[in-house]
């Protein structure tokens, strides 16, 4: 559940982003890219912070 919450705070603030870059009139394609990356850092980032201990280590 709380990878959910993440992926759901991530997906606001890219939001936001995009909406700051149409305002400031960037191109589309550059907004695209950069929502992608984002996507892709707040799967890792997400998995990476909520993901169990390995019991063996």
């Amino acid at each position: 559940m709380s990878f959910g919450i993440y992926i759901v705070g991530f997906l606001i603030l890219i939001g936001g982003l995009i909406y700051g870059a149409i305002i400031l009139h960037m191109a589309p394609h550059w907004i695209a890219v950069g929502s992608i990356i984002l996507l892709g850092l707040a799967i890792l980032k997400g998995v990476q912070a909520t993901r169990g201990k390995d019991p063996s280590r």
